[in-house]
C-alpha cells in the first residue's frame, strides 16, 4: 500500500533545490534521503511533513495517514519541559491522561536514565536531545517516520541501538531518513533517494550499492553524451563541406541535405545532456608538513580527568609514530575528548612541561574539536583568515570561495554560516597552517558525504599523521591504521575496529 506519492514535486530559492520528483512511499520501505549540504533536503522533509508549502507539484498522503516528524534541531518551545513531559506533550490531551505508559514504555526502550527522564532538555547533551525527538515522534505510533539526522550527536553505542531500535519498529512502518552516515544508511535503509536538481534519481538498494548503481548510470550518461556531441560535430562538418559544394555547383538538393544535417545536428545538441555534476559545496585540502622525527609523541602513562578531578583514564604507556593514524574509540564521557583537550594544551605550551606528554620539537599541531571553537561567531571568515594567515586579502578571498563561502557572506559574521560551512572554513584554517600531526575531535560532523569523502582522500593520500576521535564507521574503516579503544579506565591498543563496533551493536 502506498502511504505517500510525490508528483512532480520542486522547491527554488531562487534556484532550484529539487525539481521534478516522482516518487512513492509504501508500507514497510526504510529509504535513505541523500544529497550534498544545502540541496534541499530538510526541506524535502518538510514538504512532506506539511510544514513546508513546495514551489511545484503535490504531495499526496493516504488517507488517515500519521506522521511522526523529527526535525535537526530542538525546538525552543521544548527547551524548558522535561524530557518525560517532552514526549507526553506529543499525545492528544486525552491519550496524554490514559496513556501516558506509552511514554514510560518508550523511555525504557530507549534507555533514558531515570535521572535524565526529570531533567530539562536543555539541560541535556545533544544526543539525549535527540532521543527526546525521537520519542515524540515514535509515541504516537505513525504509519511513517521521517528522520532529519538522527545520528547527529549520537556515539557509536547510541547509534547502534537506533539502528537496532528502528530494526524492531513494527514492519509496516515507512521510514525516510536523510543522513549523510553511510554505515548507518546501509543498516537500516533498504531504498534510496538521491535529491538532485534537475535528474533526482531512486534505488531499491541501500546506500553503498545504489551509490554504486548511480556512478554508473552517471558515467554512462557522460559517454553517450561525448558520442552524441562528438556524432553531432561530424554532422555540422559534413553539412559544411556539402553547403560549400552546393554553392559552387548550384544544387538545390545539396543545399536541401545541408539543412537537414544542420537540423539532425541540432537535435542531437538539444536532446542530449551531460552526466550530473554536483555542485560542490566547498573544496577541502588538507596536507602534510613531514618530519624527520620517527616518533611525533609519546604518552607516558598520562592520567586524564573530568574538569572537575574525577579520573576517567590512563594512557599506559603509547606511542604516535610518523604515518599513523589512530582512532580514539570509546563511549561518550570515557575522556576521549578530553584527552584530545589534554595534548592539545601541552602542545600550544611547549615552554611548560606536561607530565605524561613528550612531543618531538618539529611536530606541528593541527586541532580541531569538535564545537569548532577557534572559529568565533562574531569573528567574520575573511578576518579568521586574514588575522591568522599572511595571504593578503585577495588571496583570502579566493580560498574561502574555493571552500563554499560565497563572496557575499566572507564579510559577515562566522556565526551566520551553516554547520557544512563552517566545518569547510575549518579544514581551510587547517590547511593553511601547514601541520604535520592532526588532532581531530569529531571532524565529519556537519561534514555531507562529499565533505567526508574528501576529507578522508586528503588523510590517506597525504598520508597524514593524526589522532582522531569520530563516531562514523566508515569513516574510521577507510581512514585509520591503528585503534586505541579507552575500556576500564585503560587505553588498549587494537588492529582492528570490529570487536568495538560488535560490542555497541550487541549492547
Amino acid at each position: 500500500m502506498t502511504l505517500i506519492t510525490l508528483r512532480g514535486l520542486g522547491f527554488a530559492y531562487g534556484e532550484p533545490l529539487f525539481s521534478n520528483v516522482d516518487f512513492t512511499l509504501s508500507k514497510g520501505e526504510r529509504i535513505g534521503l541523500v544529497a550534498a549540504n544545502g540541496r534541499g533536503k530538510s526541506t524535502l522533509l518538510r514538504c512532506i511533513a506539511g510544514t513546508l508549502e513546495p514551489t511545484s507539484g503535490d504531495v499526496l498522503r493516504a488517507r488517515g495517514l500519521t506522521l511522526g516528524y523529527v526535525e535537526q534541531h530542538l525546538s525552543p518551545a521544548l527547551a524548558d519541559r522535561t524530557f518525560r513531559q517532552a514526549v507526553c506533550d506529543a499525545l492528544s490531551p486525552a491519550e496524554a491522561e490514559a496513556e501516558s505508559w506509552r511514554a514510560d514504555v518508550l523511555l525504557e526502550v530507549l534507555e533514558v536514565p531515570d535521572t535524565f527522564r526529570t531533567r530539562t532538555l536543555k539541560e541535556l547533551s545533544g544526543g539525549w536531545q535527540r532521543a527526546a525527538l525521537l520519542a515524540r515522534a515514535a509515541v504516537t505510533d505513525p504509519d511513517v517516520l521521517l528522520l532529519d539526522e538522527p545520528t547527529n550527536h549520537l556515539d557509536i553505542a547510541r547509534i547502534a541501538s537506533l539502528e537496532n531500535w528502528l530494526s524492531a519498529l513494527p514492519r509496516d512502518t515507512g521510514i525516510l531518513v536523510s543522513s549523510h552516515d553511510r554505515a548507518f544508511l546501509d543498516a537500516v535503509t533498504n531504498r534510496t533517494l538521491f535529491l538532485r536538481p534537475d535528474r533526482s534519481e531512486a534505488f531499491s538498494l541501500p546506500y553503498s550499492a545504489a551509490r554504486a548503481a548511480l556512478d554508473d548510470i552517471d558515467q554512462a550518461m557522460e559517454r553517450r553524451f561525448q558520442d552524441d556531441m562528438k556524432t553531432a560535430r561530424k554532422l555540422r562538418h559534413q553539412a559544411a563541406k556539402l553547403k560549400n559544394i552546393g554553392i559552387n555547383s548550384g544544387s538545390d538538393l545539396l543545399l536541401t541535405k545541408t539543412k537537414q544535417l544542420k537540423q539532425r545536428a541540432d537535435e542531437l545538441e538539444d536532446a542530449s545532456r551531460p552526466a550530473h555534476q554536483e555542485r560542490s559545496a566547498g573544496r577541502i585540502r588538507l596536507g602534510n608538513r613531514g618530519s624527520h622525527a620517527t616518533v611525533l609523541l609519546t604518552l607516558d602513562n598520562l592520567s586524564v580527568a573530568t574538569p572537575d578531578g574525577v579520573p576517567l583514564m590512563k594512557t599506559g604507556l603509547r606511542r604516535i609514530h610518523r604515518g599513523d593514524r589512530i582512532a580514539l574509540l570509546g563511549p561518550n564521557g570515557c575522556g576521549k575528548s578530553q584527552l584530545l583537550t589534554r595534548i592539545h594544551t601541552a602542545l600550544i605550551a611547549p615552554g611548560t612541561p606536561q607530565p605524561g606528554i613528550k612531543a618531538t620539537p618539529s611536530l606541528a599541531l593541527g586541532y580541531l574539536d569538535q564545537a569548532l571553537s577557534h572559529l568565533p561567531d562574531d569573528a567574520s571568515p575573511l578576518s579568521i583568515i586574514c588575522d591568522r594567515f599572511d595571504i593578503g586579502d585577495q588571496r583570502a578571498r579566493t580560498m574561502l570561495a574555493g571552500a563554499g563561502i560565497a563572496i557575499d557572506r566572507q564579510t559577515k559574521p562566522s556565526g551566520l554560516l551553516s554547520g557544512g560551512q563552517k566545518a569547510r572554513l575549518a579544514m581551510l584554517v587547517l590547511h593553511l597552517s601547514t601541520p604535520n600531526f592532526y588532532l581531530l575531535d569529531e571532524p565529519t560532523n556537519h561534514l555531507d558525504i562529499e565533505g567526508q569523502l574528501a576529507l578522508e582522500s586528503e588523510l590517506t593520500t597525504h598520508e597524514a599523521t593524526s589522532l582522531f576521535v569520530s563516531h562514523d564507521r566508515a569513516f574510521i574503516r577507510s581512514v585509520a591504521t591503528h585503534y586505541w579503544r579507552i575500556e576500564d579506565g585503560r587505553l588498549i591498543e587494537s588492529d582492528t575496529a570490529d570487536a568495538f563496533f560488535e560490542a555497541a551493536l550487541n549492547d
